[in-house]
């Protein structure tokens, strides 16, 4: 096993784990009154993100590791974890609405709105540089913040709704 695979094999399981998670907090808190807002984007985020993992397995399994690109991306790891271990069980990969809760302001939600997105952003960008294709950097950083725009407005669009019925329900 190269140096590439064994990184490309800690990432997918990685991905495999986190869906594995988000689908046990997704149904917790639907269970719990919670809703799902735009899933129709769903698959296309989940479309670019396979696209992006099985390019890498395919152009760089066998590439050479930039040690510098490896050590950035394992900070964003770091802020990875932060952001799901701030928003615990309602971390999902889903925008999820829990009626009647407030944002959370924590972590680093204090400093952004969306740190998961930064975060993601950030490793669609990097790991590929870690292999050496700066190509699919740029390929799939493009795809990557088309969807996140999509996405980002309807999280904000759902968000600025709740809040608004939070604040007329307090009335």
């Amino acid at each position: 096993m190269t140096s590439a695979e064994f990184i490309l094999a800690v990432v997918t399981l990685q991905r495999a784990g986190e869906l594995v998670i988000s689908s046990y907090n997704t149904r917790k808190l639907v269970a719990r009154g919670a809703v799902e807002v735009a899933a129709r984007h769903y698959p296309l985020i989940v479309a670019v993100h396979a696209a992006w993992l099985m390019s890498l397995w395919i152009l760089g399994r066998d590439q050479p590791v930039t040690m510098l690109a490896l050590l950035f991306y394992l900070v964003l790891q770091g802020f990875r974890f932060w952001v799901m271990w701030t928003l615990g069980p309602r971390w999902t990969t889903r925008i999820i609405i829990v009626p009647g809760q407030p944002l959370v302001s924590a972590g680093p939600y204090r400093f952004l709105a969306h740190p998961n997105y930064a975060v993601v952003a950030g490793e669609i960008a990097v790991l590929p540089l870690v292999l050496g294709l700066p190509l699919l950097a740029a390929v799939f950083t493009i795809l990557n913040a088309a969807v996140l725009a999509i996405r980002i407005a309807a999280e904000n669009r759902a968000l600025a709704t709740s809040r608004e019925t939070m604040l007329r329900s307090a009335q």
